[in-house]
């Protein structure tokens, strides 16, 4: 690989991904490798810090990377792996674990979040997991992160494991401290049952979003059941900002058609709901629609896809192996 940027990102493998995730990661996965040298992991290990039906696991590996491909990322141009393919994550993850401090770790909210109020029936694993989130980033000595606003905290994290690497082992700038992509244009999809809460698959209602692989049909009844109120649509961003639900949904409608929101509430103020759901629902259709019958037809193939796996592994592996070698000198391992 040339000394370009070098940019990491893993997405976990739960199956089904929605419009959330078409949005906020995968289209900009998309951008990214036409400008920087692009790494992109499906987090398996990352996954079981929950238990996981082992037969869905390995279904859901490779929904995934259909998915990615789908959304046009080419394996060509970008690396395209699974996370426990390359033994090397888990190897630095443990030697981070020496390094990261567990008051660091006291302080992720998102283990906080996961775990809910009874945390002593969480997995280690799941307290520990931003450290391996951190050799994911490092052991390909990345410079950039695509992220969201609830992963930048644990970018941070790995940030302050590869400063603190760096100075235990007097070998300054070893580790590059990764920095942020966070798209500027690109808002939060929220549950279209309820416009506080982002957009997930693990929300009861599969009304709350919409599926890379819904059809046309499904998508045409989720928005138009898509929470909304009875007054119409307002002239001004603060009055709309007001009602989340309508706002998500105006939210959508830019990022799709690529239209800043003034321009679209000039067009829609004063106009009901439904005309927003309409027009949206044929943007949606005509942009979601071809990608899961892609997904589709992708999935019939297992062994193709098992095959970019394969050879994306051993390109990742090359990478690892070279910096863990180093790694491990620093160290003191032999």
């Amino acid at each position: 690989m040339t000394k370009k940027k070098l940019v990491f990102s893993g997405v976990q493998p739960t199956g089904n991904l929605h419009l959330g995730n078409y949005l906020g990661a995968l289209k900009n996965f998309v951008s990214l490798q036409k400008e920087m040298n692009c790494i992109y992991c499906v987090v398996d290990l990352h996954a079981i810090t929950t238990f996981q039906n082992p037969t869905e696991l390995q279904k859901n590996v490779l929904e995934t990377v259909a998915s990615f491909i789908a959304t046009g990322l080419n394996p060509d141009k970008s690396i395209l792996f699974n996370q426990s393919s390359v033994s090397g994550h888990a190897e630095l993850a443990w030697i981070l674990n020496c390094v990261s401090r567990i008051g660091w770790l006291n302080r992720m909210t998102q283990f906080k979040d996961k775990a809910g109020s009874d945390k002593e029936k969480a997995s280690v694993g799941l307290y520990i997991y931003p450290n391996l989130m951190a050799a994911d980033i490092l052991l390909y000595k990345a410079t950039h992160v695509p992220v969201g606003a609830d992963q930048k905290q644990h970018l941070e994290l790995s940030r302050d494991i590869a400063q603190k690497f760096n100075n235990d082992f007097n070998c300054k700038d070893f580790f590059p401290l990764p920095d942020p992509l966070i798209p500027k244009n690109v808002s939060r999809v929220m549950s279209l049952r309820d416009g506080t809460k982002k957009m997930s698959k693990s929300e009861e209602s599969d009304y709350s979003r919409i599926n890379l692989r819904d059809s046309s049909d499904e998508i045409s009844k989720k928005i138009k059941k898509a929470k909304t109120n009875s007054e119409q649509i307002p002239v001004s961003l603060n009055e709309l900002e007001k009602r989340p639900e309508a706002l998500n949904l105006i939210n959508i409608y830019t990022e799709i058609s690529k239209t800043k929101i003034e321009k679209v509430l000039n067009e829609m103020s004063g106009k009901e709901y439904s005309f927003l759901k309409m027009k949206l629902t044929e943007l949606l259709i005509s942009e979601i629609t071809p990608v899961g019958k892609e997904i589709e037809k992708l999935l019939k193939d297992k062994s193709h896809l098992e095959q970019i796996l394969k050879k994306g592994k051993e390109k990742a592996n090359i990478i690892a192996e070279e910096n863990l070698k180093n790694i491990r000198e620093k160290v003191g391992l032999i």
